[in-house]
């Protein structure tokens, strides 16, 4: 559940990015400002938050009882995520300080991830063209499946 909380603002925050149109630069990407922008992180902060606490409460009895090839009890549909992870009382405010002390890192990894992906864009623009004549070439010499066999 960790990995939930800690990847799902890393999806969030991409999107805007990988969906960004080449600039007139060069052809280089432009960044956009929400992923260098602090606020964003304390956002995705706030986010992954309210996204945990929705995760707690969604209810799994029902889908524990189809794996164990049962019908559900009224008890079953009443079982949550957090019920099943022990019923801690502390257990929000546990996830609320795992989240605030991931946020450093996340800010760290955002700015990171921003500043990579230029090159990255670049890389993998080369890439494609070094492989638009390499297909061709590859497939230039294989056999015509409508010929006649002999």
């Amino acid at each position: 559940m960790r990995a939930i909380a800690l990847l799902l603002p890393f999806a969030l925050a991409a999107t805007p990015a990988l969906a960004a149109e080449p600039g007139a630069k060069g052809g280089q990407i432009q960044i956009p400002h929400e992923l260098t922008d602090p606020a964003t992180g304390e956002k995705l902060g706030k986010m992954a938050g309210v996204l945990t606490r929705a995760l707690m409460d969604m209810p799994v009895g029902e889908v524990q009882a189809a794996v164990e090839g049962r019908e559900p009890t009224s008890a079953d549909r009443r079982r949550t995520v957090r019920d099943v992870a022990g019923g801690d009382p502390n257990l929000d405010r546990k996830v609320e300080a795992q989240v605030a002390q991931a946020m450093p890192r996340l800010q760290a990894g955002m700015q990171a991830m921003a500043a990579s992906l230029p090159s990255i864009m670049q890389t993998l623009q080369e890439a494609a063209e070094q492989m638009e004549g390499t297909i061709d070439r590859a497939t230039a010499n294989l056999p015509d499946p409508s010929y006649p066999k002999r």
